[in-house]
């Protein structure tokens, strides 16, 4: 059949869902070409990283907008989320991360208070390692430092299982029976991560302020007491709100990082590893970028 064959079935609805599904692969041409080697491969080589950076950009910009849709259609009529897949998520990537979450931000923070103390001991103003810890842990570190580890643990997780799908042609059997993969497959996990990453932030926060408390206490004397009431007194509450409202935001790229490329994954173990490591590598540099344009955005605000 030429790949280009327009083929009308009626209302077999179901058969034209799965040429639309095969035709790809017949209009892909498998001829092999000879590597190119020297100065000519080399620049050869590097156009084709443009060019697969490009087309990357052009698949992330159509999976917003599909992803868009699918949230659209999720919130107009609320039926079509299913809840079973949804719950699940949110233990899976929310619940069972928490102690992580807590026990490095507790490390993370005693590390500010250490090196903070140390610094302002030598200019006799140690009490504002208080304000360090705090500033530092509610406005950065916490959902920062929670959005990496929800990098490493989620966007991996979904891109592994989608992926492991379209390995055994899961998903395709999906679309050939009409079922939405988006609806499916990617919003359970966007509303999980959504869900969750807000509760897993504050949780951080709490394990990070743990952890400046402690070194406070062991190394300059502060007691606990007068720790938190200081907190309350100089760390200005806008510091815990513009870290929260930084994690829905960040929540959304990984998850949709993980989905899209488990999205991508062919038919082979390498395709599967290839787009697991993109997945956090990807995930990992957006929630880095974002944060600082975050960080531009509330200093032009002067918050």
């Amino acid at each position: 059949m030429a790949p280009d064959a327009d083929i009308d079935f009626g209302e077999r609805e179901d058969l034209q869902r799965l040429i639309d599904l095969v035709r790809p692969a017949l209009e892909q041409d498998t001829a092999g070409k000879a590597g190119v080697t020297g100065v000519l491969g080399f620049f050869e080589r590097f156009g084709r990283q443009v060019v697969g950076i490009a087309d990357d950009a052009y698949q992330m910009l159509v999976f917003t907008g599909q992803l868009i849709v699918a949230l659209g259609r999720t919130l107009g009529d609320p039926r079509r989320l299913r809840m079973t897949p949804l719950v699940a998520f949110m233990q899976d990537a929310g619940i069972n991360g928490l102690p992580i979450v807590f026990i490095m931000t507790f490390f993370i923070g005693a590390v500010i208070a250490l090196v903070g103390t140390n610094l302002l001991t030598t200019l006799g103003v140690e009490v504002f390692t208080i304000q360090l810890v705090g500033v530092a842990i509610l406005r950065e570190f916490g959902v920062v430092i929670t959005a990496i580890l929800l990098s490493g643990r989620s966007a991996s997780s979904f891109a592994a299982q989608i992926g492991s799908m379209r390995m055994n042609q899961e998903t395709d059997a999906m679309q050939v029976m009409g079922v939405d993969r988006f609806d499916a497959l990617v919003i359970p996990r966007i509303l999980a991560a959504l869900l969750m990453m807000p509760l897993m932030t504050f949780c951080a926060d709490i394990g990070g302020l743990a952890g400046g408390l402690l070194v406070s206490w062991v190394t300059i004397d502060i007691s606990p007491v007068f720790f938190i009431q200081r907190t309350l007194e100089t760390v200005d509450i806008k510091h815990f709100w513009i870290g929260m409202c930084k994690a829905p935001f960040l929540a959304l790229i990984i998850a949709a990082a993980g989905c899209r490329h488990g999205l991508m994954v062919g038919g082979d173990v390498q395709s599967l590893g290839q787009n697991v490591t993109s997945a956090v590598v990807q995930s990992i540099f957006m929630v880095i970028m974002f944060d600082a344009i975050f960080a531009v955005i509330f200093m032009a605000l002067d918050l």
